[in-house]
């Protein structure tokens, strides 16, 4: 006979347990202390099992039954319900345990073998100092996009650039998750909606027409600038590489038999390999660069500390100290060139392009080594250099 509510409410205690049935083995046990436990019992694979349910009266009479007919399913599926209990409960433990901390820095583990060491410095420590201090000890699953938000705008307030770029390595982590079945959402999608909008500029460069002036100005200062910085001023000028390219070379780079500067895949922004025909003058200036520092790997060592390489701040600093504060920078000497190849010395963009290591655009031009123009690059760094030695002169 079934049973109801009254039924269950006054079934009393006894010194040893016993059970009530409800029919088609859901019964409601007592215990001696007064607990009553729903349980329903059943056989798979000849055998014979019982399974909690849950307390009576927080699981219902109702519940009770509706949860036997789910377990019955699975037992004719023949899913041992027990078995599949501690599988649910051992995958929501482990859930719980895979917090934004863990899986961020396992998602981060596996992309280093394909990013730069610098590169993966940069966004681990972005993690650290922008997104664990709040949201790493939180489950993936309990992160919401309010929380995620709230974080992405303590940096949006000083750095809105900044920010959109971690909300970009966050998404990455989500979606790393979601494909290893550990999350089912990326609550950063369509964030960007409540950010605030930023539009990126380009860096600070002088025009062709203020070249002569900067010049002058740049010669003024070598009397009193210490010789290494501003011959990685001069340098800068007459290679217009990237400012860590410059200042992370080492001499093996540089075949002056050749009066080649190779600079090699993994210290370049597209991981290839990138030729700098070297003029007479930029020879000159590294066999200068020889004797400041015969023994030392790295062409421009660092002032105070020689093993590491000079800080890119010291030449930002005698820049600062010429009066261009704001005005020009490091990447502002390749912008710069550019100008001077096209509008001066009339070099179609394809070569001059090349020779700033930028990748081509057509994916036929990518298919090709390089060296490309080579020829034409070298006789053109140095009609460039010879431009500026004629601007010097006035």
């Amino acid at each position: 006979m079934a049973l109801s509510n009254m039924t269950c409410q006054a079934a009393k205690p006894k010194t040893k347990p016993y059970k009530i049935a409800d029919g088609e083995g859901l019964y409601l046990e007592i215990t001696p202390h007064g607990t009553k436990y729903w349980r329903l019992k059943y056989r798979l694979q000849g055998k014979e099992k019982r399974i909690s349910i849950g307390a009576y009266p927080k699981v219902s009479i109702a519940e009770a039954r509706k949860a036997k007919e789910d377990i019955k399913k699975d037992i004719r599926a023949g899913v041992d319900p027990i078995l599949k209990r501690l599988q649910t409960a051992q995958e929501q433990a482990l859930v719980q345990q895979l917090d934004f901390r863990s899986i961020a820095l396992e998602w981060h583990s596996k992309q280093i073998q394909l990013w730069k060491s610098k590169h993966a410095e940069i966004i681990k420590h972005r993690f650290e100092k922008y997104v664990f201090p709040y949201l790493g000890g939180f489950p993936l699953s309990e992160i919401t996009p309010m929380m995620m938000l709230n974080c992405l705008q303590k940096v949006e307030k000083t750095a809105p650039d900044l920010s959109r770029r971690i909300k970009g390595i966050c998404s990455h982590v989500f979606k790393y998750a979601i494909a290893t079945g550990r999350a089912e959402r990326d609550p950063t999608y369509g964030l960007e909606a409540a950010m605030t909008k930023f539009k990126k500029g380009h860096y600070a460069s002088i025009s062709v027409d203020e070249f002569p002036e900067f010049l002058s100005r740049m010669n003024a200062i070598e009397r009193n600038e210490n010789r290494q910085i501003f011959l990685a001023l001069k340098l800068m000028l007459f290679t217009f590489v990237r400012t860590s390219e410059l200042l992370e070379a080492r001499w093996g780079e540089i075949h002056f038999d050749r009066e080649m500067w190779v600079i090699p895949g993994e210290r370049m922004k597209m991981n290839m390999p990138h030729v700098v025909p070297l003029s007479r003058q930029a020879l000159a200036i590294f066999r200068e660069l020889q004797e400041l520092n015969p023994k030392r790997d790295y062409i421009f060592p660092g002032i105070y500390f020689p093993r590491k390489h000079m800080n890119k701040n010291a030449m930002l600093s005698a820049i600062k100290r010429m009066g261009y504060h704001g005005k020009m920078t490091g990447h502002g000497f390749r912008s710069l060139a550019l100008g001077i190849l096209k509008e001066k010395l009339g070099y179609p963009h394809d070569i001059a392009d090349r020779q700033l290591a930028h990748v081509p655009r057509s994916a036929v031009d990518r298919a090709y080594d390089r060296a490309q123009f080579l020829q034409q690059r070298i006789k053109m760094m140095q009609e460039y250099a010879d431009y500026i030695i004629e601007i010097e002169r006035g």
